[in-house]
């Protein structure tokens, strides 16, 4: 098996380039072989790196769960984290998640944040929005909370689409599904567990949302029938929306956001129950929507993004995928039509938890690589093409 090099200042690492089941696909090895890389570590220091943006100044920031936002800046971490961050709920799976910069951040800077806040006698995904001054967040408005209490399957993944539209996940809070599965919350939409939704810049609801004015819908829902969106992404090329969540044990998906459409969580699904228990009647039903793509084992889908960088020319307009479970980043080839998948190759194995992918302003893939109990590097890590 080939390995990438390991000048000073990587992390070693073989370049993994393997056979995957996934899904009902199974792809060869010979076929998937693009590019080499190498993994260069950019930052360390940080605790639990969940979510990564730029500025057009070039700063990167990053989450940290326990509720903190950093600047990386000139290839240096800034020893303080950014005053005015909201307080959150630091519990299990709840903490401090996704950073986005206002699409017109330049003339605005606005800074949207989402996290898990107190609720009641549990805790709710929450979004606020604040400018930027001075290495500080000022005039933080909480725009959106969820109605849905709990603590786990937080989603809180955000997307800007072309039109200043904010798109956000928002998991089923881990209702345990039984009985009459069609009564799971996630199949009820009078609640935000297991949605996407779809918000205006300041948080309020946009007119011709598909469901404003419709008796048992709530008005910011865009799609329904999720588990726990953990990645999210708009195609640059075409503006299809793109999420990724995770199944139980088995089932992680990869789903094309339309409007109105039901993903038929827990009615249908490729996953069993923790412990092998079975939850679904079938993998497909009427009028609920198929994955495009799904793993079996589970990868733990994080981050997601489609690159467009010209860093690795052979991977233009592939959709990279976290992998924190598994371990790895998988890169997803698409058909002409951009629709549906015809290949899957795992680039990275045994790194640490990939929790967010992104594309920088450089072209190069960055990582955040998140630890769990001292298993894991923590780190900030970039991926260049190898020198020949």
């Amino acid at each position: 098996m080939r390995q990438t090099r390991q000048p000073q200042r990587l992390i070693t690492l073989p370049l993994l380039k393997s056979v995957l089941f996934s899904g009902a696909l199974m792809l060869s090895q010979t076929a998937l072989s693009q590019s080499d890389f190498r993994p260069v570590t950019v930052a360390e220091g940080l605790m639990q790196p969940w979510s990564m943006a730029w500025l057009p100044n070039g700063d990167m920031l990053v989450t940290e769960k326990p509720g903190r936002l950093r600047i990386l800046r000139d290839g240096q971490l800034l020893p303080e984290p950014l005053a005015g961050t909201p307080e959150v709920f630091y519990q299990g799976q709840g903490g401090l998640f996704d950073v986005v910069p206002h699409p017109d951040f330049a003339s605005n800077q606005l800074i949207y944040l989402s996290y898990s806040r107190a609720s009641g006698d549990g805790s709710t995904t929450a979004v606020v929005r604040g400018r930027l001054q001075n290495d500080r967040l000022v005039d933080v408005t909480e725009i959106f909370a969820a109605q849905a209490n709990g603590r786990s399957h937080y989603g809180g993944r955000m997307a800007f689409d072309a039109n200043n539209y904010l798109f956000l996940t928002l998991g089923d809070r881990q209702a345990p599904p039984s009985g009459n599965l069609r009564a799971h919350p996630a199949q009820d939409p009078s609640n935000h567990q297991g949605v996407v939704v779809r918000l205006l810049e300041d948080g309020s609801v946009p007119a011709d949302n598909p469901f404003v004015g419709q008796a048992g819908f709530l008005p910011e829902i865009w799609s329904y029938g999720h588990r726990n969106p953990q990645g999210l992404a708009f195609d640059p090329l075409t503006g299809t929306l793109w999420e990724t969540e995770h199944g139980p044990q088995g089932g992680d998906e990869l789903n094309r956001i339309q409007p109105t459409n039901n993903y038929g969580w827990p009615v249908i699904g490729y996953g069993v129950n923790y412990g092998g228990a079975t939850i679904h009647g079938a993998t497909a039903a009427e009028g609920l929507t198929q994955p495009v793509h799904y793993w079996v084992p589970s990868i733990a889908t994080s981050g997601l993004m489609i690159y467009t960088g010209d860093a690795f020319p052979a991977w233009q307009g592939n959709i990279f995928s976290g992998g924190m479970a598994g371990l790895q980043l998988a890169r997803l080839t698409l058909d002409e039509s951009r629709q549906q998948v015809v290949a899957e190759e795992t680039l990275l194995s045994g790194l640490g938890r990939i929790r967010d992918v992104r594309q920088g302003p450089d072209g190069f893939i960055y990582l955040a690589l998140e630890d769990r109990g001292g298993n894991a590097t923590t780190a900030i890590v970039r991926l260049e093409p190898a020198m020949p």
